[in-house]
């Protein structure tokens, strides 16, 4: 009797062994995760200043790591404050954890804050490059993969590279959506501007003042290849123009500028 029971016993261990291994679907991961970060990010991270109450915003994001530590957005959230503080070392330990867990949706993410925030450009153009060959040449922060590549370049003095890639990135664009983005007309006149050819930047920075004819920085630079051409009564109304407009805030408006400075951007 003892013996059967003991079999029986043996049997049900195994059967609830065997129900603990049983690995997690993705699905089920995702809603757990999903249930995490609801928790965690939305109804106890959020509920504070990141830029005042920094210590509970940590906090909340701690604990819910300890319960899921391969959560990638909860990594991701303790280094976006680091970032806006300019303590980019200290937010990129935590950024390369997201990377870690979730390479397809962080990896862009990391290689925009190295570029427009860490300015570490080599390792920005690794990470954009990589991007690519993921998901093509995708998105993030409303700029393409290869608008950042260029850009890198760019503050590489490497303007020919920069050049090239400006030129067929916009070309794309205007196939793709019937225009380009007005911010890559004015850094593809910059990669001119930089080689000296005044006449071919001013057409490029032309382009970017057509739809934002206030642009202070566009009128700062065309000022300037303005001059170098002699053309000096125009430079002088682009120069005017330029400081007036500045004067009134009408610069970068790109949602991370009031962050960080951009590549050839003015402080009025």
């Amino acid at each position: 009797m003892h013996k059967y029971i003991s079999i029986l016993l043996l049997l049900v261990s195994n059967k609830c062994n065997s129900q603990l291994d049983k690995p997690i679907t993705f699905e089920e991961k995702n809603k757990n995760q999903e249930a995490i970060i609801d928790k965690y990010v939305v109804n106890c991270a959020k509920t504070y200043s990141y830029e005042r109450e920094l210590v509970e915003w940590q906090k909340c994001l701690d604990t819910g790591l300890e319960e899921d530590s391969t959560v990638a957005y909860l990594w991701q959230q303790k280094a976006m404050p680091y970032f806006k503080a300019g303590k980019y070392e200290v937010g990129m330990a935590y950024l390369d954890k997201a990377v870690f867990y979730d390479e397809e949706r962080w990896l862009s993410y990391r290689a925009f804050i190295k570029c427009i925030f860490a300015k570490t450009y080599r390792e920005a153009l690794t990470d954009f490059d990589r991007a690519i060959k993921i998901e093509g040449n995708s998105y993030v922060m409303d700029h393409t993969y290869n608008f950042h590549r260029a850009l890198c370049y760019l503050q590489l003095n490497e303007f020919e590279k920069a050049e090239a890639i400006f030129d067929e990135d916009i070309k794309d664009q205007v196939k793709r959506l019937g225009e380009a983005h007005f911010i890559d007309s004015f850094y593809y006149g910059l990669s001119k501007y930089e080689q000296g050819k005044w006449e071919e930047a001013i057409r490029a920075f032309d382009k970017t003042l057509k739809p934002y004819p206030t642009f202070a920085e566009v009128l700062y630079y065309k000022a300037l290849c303005l001059a170098r051409l002699n053309r000096f009564e125009e430079a002088d109304l682009a120069w005017s123009d330029a400081v007036k407009n500045g004067a009134l805030g009408n610069t970068f408006n790109e949602s991370n500028s009031i962050y960080e400075k951009y590549p050839y951007q003015v402080r009025w």
